[in-house]
């Protein structure tokens, strides 16, 4: 896919001040926990599509290539303040970005904090746009959300605070140039929509992608891994982002014992480790890597060691392959998520196995909404007969007993 991947706008803000802003986030969410709150998937199996996708009412969206991060409206020193956060939690400090209220384009919105992710879209001629695509909100104006249902999630976000914008937008185009960013929503399909998406959605992106995301429409948005998340890729792409710990041999002198030495210029030990808890990690392979492979890394003239690497099974060879670093990611995979990914990678399913999956998706979420609509109309009736017996025996309906039953 075209596009590349973008870099965070905007200034870090210093260790000092992101702790206070962490603390106002987690008031905001009603957590007592500063960490990064933002929702993960899990890894998309064969038994997810009888178990989450006939089962349940999912959204589906194509998994975009660019940085995930939330983004949190507030106010600083009387002023409006954008930030981004990022997977390690940290802050960025974004000028230059006004979100109006529905009411006054003068005033701001604050206490706000959505999920999405950045990507640059490649418009041809050289030219890029940096634009922040929304996946879910979580508090819009104080107001906490995540007990909603996706789609009341979005539709907040939507009315009170896109459509200002958008409008802005609409009023002032050419000041829309000088906007760090763009707003705009990703596309969410209906579960079955997947001939769609593949067709036609994923072809016409300007950024790129590597995968679908599914969500399910009806439950909360979760902090940390969410199980009615579902992150699906191919086989050969499914990746876990380990630990690189590089071994180099040691040297020794065969005339002199006592002369060795760490021997720097040879091709080290790859050691890929995964996460068990905060500052404890598990080896769980090895990366390997051509003699040619080894000298382009080490060409790159940056620090290899303790870094984040994503990789990815060779499955003929059985063996992980570098794919690239993540120095987004404060710290890899924990062993639990990368044996899914592993289970994933022998369990996978293939895009034809979806396509072909599709219409029974779309069968079962119709009888869903059959069946919804069969319950509406017996509680409706019910309603009427109750209101009927009431009249029949004088005992009139009180004020409220009508909305009450309809509810």
């Amino acid at each position: 896919m075209p596009g590349t991947t973008p870099t965070i706008p905007g200034v870090r803000v210093p260790p000092q001040y992101a702790e206070g802003l962490r603390l106002e986030v987690a008031r905001l969410l009603h957590r007592h926990s500063t960490s990064f709150p933002g929702a993960q998937p899990v890894s998309f199996l064969s038994r997810h599509i009888v178990e989450n996708l006939e089962a349940d009412d999912y959204f589906v969206c194509e998994k975009s290539d660019g940085i995930r991060c939330l983004m949190y409206l507030s106010r600083e020193n009387d002023a409006e303040a954008t930030y981004l956060i990022d997977r390690k939690n940290d802050f960025y400090y974004v000028q230059g970005m006004h979100f109006p209220l529905v009411e006054d384009v003068s005033r701001y919105h604050v206490d706000c904090l959505v999920d999405g992710e950045l990507v640059l879209d490649d418009m041809g001629n050289g030219k890029t746009i940096m634009r922040y695509l929304v996946f879910d909100s979580l508090v819009i104006d104080g107001k906490l959300l995540t007990e909603r249902t996706l789609d009341k999630r979005l539709g907040y976000f939507r009315e009170l605070v896109y459509k200002p914008y958008e409008a802005l937008c609409k009023s002032f185009p050419q000041e829309v140039e000088y906007f760090p960013f763009l707003i705009d929503f990703k596309d969410m399909q209906f579960s079955y929509a997947l001939p769609k998406l593949w067709n036609e959605i994923i072809p016409n992106l300007k950024h790129g992608s590597d995968g679908l995301i599914f969500t399910s429409r009806t439950t909360p948005y979760i902090f940390g891994t969410d199980e009615k998340i579902l992150k699906w890729k191919p086989a050969e792409e499914n990746s876990i982002d380990f630990r690189l710990k590089l071994h180099f041999p040691i040297y020794t002198n065969p005339d002199d014992e006592s002369d060795t030495y760490i021997d720097y210029d040879a091709q080290p030990a790859t050691i890929l480790s995964v996460m068990i808890d905060r500052n404890t990690f598990k080896p769980f392979g090895e990366l390997y890597l051509e003699p040619e492979e080894w000298e382009k890394l080490k060409a790159v003239n940056e620090p290899l060691d303790e870094r984040v690497v994503e990789c990815v099974m060779d499955k003929e060879k059985n063996m992980w392959r570098y794919l690239r670093f993540r120095d987004d990611k404060p710290s890899p995979n924990h062993v639990s998520v990368a044996e899914k990914v592993v289970e994933s990678v022998k369990d996978g399913v293939t895009k034809e196995e979806l396509l072909d999956a599709h219409l029974k998706i779309r069968e079962a979420w119709k009888r869903r909404i059959k069946q919804q609509e069969e319950l509406h109309r017996a509680r409706e009736r019910d309603r009427e007969r109750r209101v009927n017996d009431g009249l029949n025996t004088g005992n009139h309906e009180r004020p409220g007993e009508k909305r009450k039953l309809t509810e």
